[in-house]
């Protein structure tokens, strides 16, 4: 069957901000300008298409990525056009848009960065008032982390403080020196009513109820000199991405309207380059043009180079290039439990095409699985599919081994792409089942949500036999016993919130490990010597295997190392697990018969044990990253506060009526700080918080949280 759109009208975006920015309010008119809902939904109203979780609506947030398809014919084609019927213009212009709206909120990261992990480009929306704010800076790391090419929208220029200059100068200060302005605002504030566009020098204005009637004006005399700084600076910038561009205005010669925007689309999709646009989504204003823009500036599947794996057989790298024609290599981002039809995998196809009926393999596991239903998601509506081609995202329906970062792909040309890593969760609560009944129902429930949900752990404590679930922060915990609750018919009891903290190292040890155990008939025979030492924060854990002339044979090392492992797991100062440990196998022996698996894993613990006792082992606790927005006249109070809760303020700013205080303060101190944080400041303060990195743990408080523990 030929493909509906050539792959080169096609465009997988996904918009990200910081929570509030407006991200799910510019989805919906996207949604509405596209035709794919004759009403825009509104957040404030809990009617959104986006978000349709009943816990995204009663809170006013996006809690899990939502993905849609939507077409759309650029306003100018649609305008310079206009002799062709809509039917031609569909045709010649119409290109399609596959859309996910990510979270904003700190505690669902997770769908953020395995979103950008698939999606060709991204729209990064930023509050008019506000400018960069701290998710804006962690989401703006994932996309480089991943190439992703960008436009940005300044949203929300109605409001009052709102200012696209300061918003601007965020921009370039905090995220990239790259970003260009290619609209200035008419007004601001409530005067805000149209847009310039700097390439064409044309103003526009929106018009009709919803903002659809665009209607070109004249430049306000108060305006054209900034609109002749602004544009000057514009094509100076875009011409120093192009050799003969350069050549041509050095010359004294404009380039081309066509040429500007030929090597702007170049420069945006080398990232050398951001684009900012300008606009009110509330209001209705500048949402098409940022699908215009979409259209032009972001990349298609085929613009980008093919996508490397590492052939599972051979273990040679390999390429697949984004076309039907190469064999099939889709990459799994997202599992979701659907109450109509089980479990659904979200998938990208990078070539290839993948056709209902057809046999896929699971490169990462191994394993084959069969293509039942296709799906393509317009939020959490289905729309059966007989096939995705190549550059396009679907769901498959009922897939049974398949999790986040899995590689499906054709059984005759196997490929493992790269996979999704995902951060460690910072905090901890125990739960137990309401009822006796409820346990098993409880497992399982929390067994699906962890699928779902790679940054959300299940875990069971032995010493008491109770069930730990881990995540990324209250808020994340909160809405998975919710979750358990509507989903799942299951009500569990909590209790109070836990430091995921960790143990590690600070100097050298080196220690050996016997298990000797003689008992009439064959005993049991280990004996290890390792040597451990740090690694760099963030690292992990390496294991070196520096056995020579066969002083314990190679069968056996893999058990030393699960026996390291295992010993890391249960930590040794205070019960947490182990990081950033580098540990080297050196030395040992071994006895012809009695030596075993089981001995040489025992004697991997024991010798692990006794090294890092040596090594000097302190506790690691997470640190996060705060910013409190509080009215002047508390700034003092807060900062007292904060200070006496181990805060390193690092930045102190301003903005409209308001101070804002960035600050990195131990997780540990931060619970309950919501309700502090009301009481000093009338109510009228408010934070954000998001993980930063994990740090030592002071003496005197480690004492305490190691005391804590035993009792």
């Amino acid at each position: 069957m030929p493909r509906q759109y050539p792959i080169e009208k096609v465009r997988d975006i996904g918009i990200i901000a910081h929570i509030d920015a407006g991200k799910t309010t510019v989805t919906e008119r996207v949604l509405f300008y596209t035709g794919l809902t004759h009403k825009i939904g509104e957040v404030h109203e809990g009617d959104t298409v986006m978000d349709w979780m009943e816990q995204e609506r009663e809170r006013g947030i996006t809690i899990t990525s939502a993905a849609t398809t939507c077409f759309w014919v650029p306003t100018y084609a649609a305008r310079t056009h206009a002799d062709l019927d809509t039917d031609q213009r569909r045709k010649t212009f119409e290109h399609r848009i596959n859309l996910i709206d990510t979270p904003g909120h700190i505690d669902f990261t997770v769908e953020v960065k395995r979103s950008l992990r698939v999606l060709d480009g991204a729209v990064v929306v930023f509050d008019g008032v506000a400018g960069v704010e701290p998710q804006s800076e962690t989401n703006w790391r994932y996309a480089d982390e991943y190439g992703v090419p960008r436009i940005c929208f300044v949203n929300k220029l109605d409001r009052m403080g709102a200012s696209f200059e300061k918003s601007l100068a965020s921009i370039r200060e905090r995220l990239t020196p790259h970003a260009i302005a290619l609209q200035w605002p008419i007004g601001i504030e409530e005067s805000f009513k149209g847009v310039i566009d700097l390439l064409t020098r044309k103003a526009y204005a929106f018009e009709g109820e919803h903002g659809e009637r665009i209607t070109e004006i004249p430049i306000p005399d108060d305006l054209k000199n900034i609109v002749a700084k602004e544009r000057h600076e514009l094509v100076e910038k875009i011409a120093e991405t192009d050799d003969r561009l350069l050549r041509t205005y050095l010359e004294g010669n404009e380039p081309t309207l066509e040429e500007l925007k030929g090597a702007l689309r170049k420069a945006t999709l080398a990232v050398k380059l951001v684009p900012v646009f300008c606009g009110s989504a509330l209001k209705n204003k500048g949402v098409q043009f940022i699908l215009d823009a979409v259209v032009d500036y972001l990349p298609s599947p085929s613009d980008l180079p093919p996508v490397k794996g590492i052939n599972s057989q051979t273990h040679a790298e390999e390429e697949r290039k984004p076309s039907d024609d190469e064999s099939l290599a889709a990459l799994a981002f997202k599992i979701a439990a659907d109450p109509f039809v089980g479990s659904l995998t979200y998938f990208r196809v990078y070539s290839g095409v993948l056709k209902r009926g057809s046999y896929i393999l699971n490169a990462t596991k191994g394993e084959q699985e069969r293509v039942g239903r296709i799906v393509r998601m317009h939020a959490n509506h289905r729309e059966e599919a007989e096939e995705i081609c190549a550059g396009d995202l679907g769901a498959l329906v009922g897939l049974k081994n398949t999790t986040t970062g899995d590689s499906l792909v054709d059984p005759e040309h196997p490929i493992i792409l790269e996979r999704i890593i995902f951060p460690e969760p910072v905090i901890s609560i125990r739960i137990e089942p309401k009822t006796k009944a409820d346990q098993e129902k409880m497992g399982l429930a929390l067994h699906r949500l962890a699928e779902e949900d790679p940054t959300f752990r299940v875990s069971g404590d032995l010493e008491t036999g109770e069930t730990i679930i881990a995540g990324m922060g209250e808020l994340h915990l909160e809405i998975i016993v919710d979750r358990m609750k509507r989903e799942f018919g299951v009500e569990g009891s909590v209790g109070r919130p836990q430091v995921a903290y960790k143990e590690t190292v600070k100097g050298k040890g080196d220690a050996e490990g016997k298990y000797i155990r003689q008992s009439g008939g064959r005993g049991q025979y280990g004996h290890v010597k390792l040597k451990v030492e740090p690694l760099p924060r963030g690292t992990g854990f390496e294991f070196v295997d520096e056995i020579k002339g066969g002083a314990i044979p190679q069968e056996f090392i893999t058990p030393i190392e699960k026996g390291v492992r295992e010993a890391m797991e249960k930590g040794v100062m205070a019960g947490y697990p182990m990081t950033d440990v580098k540990v080297t196998l050196y030395d040992g022996s071994y006895h012809e018969v009695d030596s075993s698996e089981f001995a040489f894993k025992i004697a991997g613990s024991i010798a692990l044990q006794e090294a890092s006792k040596q090594a000097k082992l302190v506790m690691l606790e997470p640190v996060m990253k705060v910013q409190v927005i509080v009215p002047e006249n508390f700034l003092g109070d807060v900062t007292g506060d904060l200070n006496s809760r181990r805060a390193k303020i690092t930045a102190m700013g301003e903005r409209v009526n308001v101070r804002v205080v960035d600050a990195l303060v131990p997780l540990s101190e931060m619970f309950g700080y919501v309700t502090n944080l009301r009481s000093m400041t009338q109510g009228r303060g408010s934070f954000t918080m998001e993980f930063s990195h994990y740090e030592e743990v002071p003496n005197n408080i480690a004492q305490l949280i190691i005391e804590g523990k035993k009792k």
